[in-house]
């Protein structure tokens, strides 16, 4: 049974220990050692002259650094510090009177390291934020994800459907992410919840909406053409929702559920085809509705829906 080396150290030792037994030359242990001859003669010289110690990596931080400020006029910068307690760039323009130049940023830098800078009392403001509690169904975000690597060149998309007050998900994988699989989704969503959906919130996604694609290029402004997925929301009664562009911390149970997809699900398993994704997403959806959320106090996702 072969011992992995504890440290650095001790894996040199162990490659130039057969060259000081004289068991084989430096050249032949080049050949067949992941390091060159100039290493190993390097160590072999460090090693005969402070021992094994002389193994340990060294910092390779050069030890002077010729576009270092000079220290007489780091002295001087910190004399005027004290002496007036000027900032940064009125010290430069004192040095620039005496023939000196150094950028105050410089100056900060040497400023702060002596530490010469003011502390200033921060006071940070606690929000008591005030959470109304939804009802199951009261308010559903929608989002599409797509699916990392490509299946057999295709890419895929999952819609992601969750309801913000029970947590509760509903996964599907779609081949584009077009009107047609958004509306054929929310129809799939509606057969398949046992609750009443009042009210849905999207993001300005051309498959949600037209808002800055179809609007202006409307016949009448004041009457746009509204969207397939906005008439679907009218005929069920469910008002639809819009963020803000660029903001989509606005749908942040499904934008969060989604990191637990990408970190849980997609970073840990490979898709042979369509639908062997389709199926190991219904069983993860499965899972994710039947695991613990600390934002339910320890509920699942199935338990609330029950409780809400």
């Amino acid at each position: 049974m072969k011992i992995m080396p504890k440290s650095t150290k001790e894996e040199k030792f162990r490659w130039i220990k057969p060259i000081l037994d004289k068991e084989i030359s430096i050249k032949d242990m080049a050949k067949v050692c992941p390091f060159s001859e100039r290493s190993l003669k390097y160590w072999l010289a460090a090693f005969k002259e402070y021992g094994i110690e002389g193994l340990e990596n060294k910092s390779r931080r050069p030890k002077t650094n010729p576009r270092e400020t000079p220290i007489r006029i780091k002295e001087r910068i910190v004399e005027l510090r004290k002496e007036k307690n000027e900032c940064a760039l009125k010290i430069q323009w004192d040095l620039e009177d005496k023939g000196i130049g150094i950028h105050f940023q410089t100056i900060q830098k040497i400023i702060r390291r002596e530490g010469l800078t003011r502390k200033y009392r921060t006071r940070k403001i606690k929000y008591n934020y005030v959470r109304i509690p939804l009802k199951r169904g009261e308010l559903i975000e929608i989002d599409v994800k797509w699916v990392p690597d490509r299946i057999k060149g295709q890419r895929c998309y999952q819609f992601t459907a969750i309801d913000c007050g029970s947590r509760w998900r509903y996964l599907q994988a779609y081949n584009d992410a077009s009107n047609l699989s958004a509306i054929r989704f929310l129809k799939e969503l509606i057969a398949i919840a046992d609750f009443e959906i009042k009210a849905i919130k999207t993001d300005n996604g051309s498959c949600f909406t037209n808002r800055y694609t179809g609007y202006s290029k409307s016949s009448d402004p004041l009457n746009p053409r509204l969207h397939p997925f906005d008439i679907l929301c009218q005929e069920l009664d469910a008002p639809h929702y819009l963020i803000d562009p660029g903001k989509p911390q606005q749908n942040s149970f499904v934008e969060r559920s989604h990191r637990t997809d990408q970190q849980k699900f997609y970073d840990q398993l490979i898709f042979k085809s369509f639908e062997e994704l389709k199926y190991k997403l219904r069983l993860w959806n499965m899972y994710y509705n039947d695991t613990k959320h600390c934002g339910l106090n320890g509920l699942t996702p199935n338990q609330a829906l029950r409780l809400f």
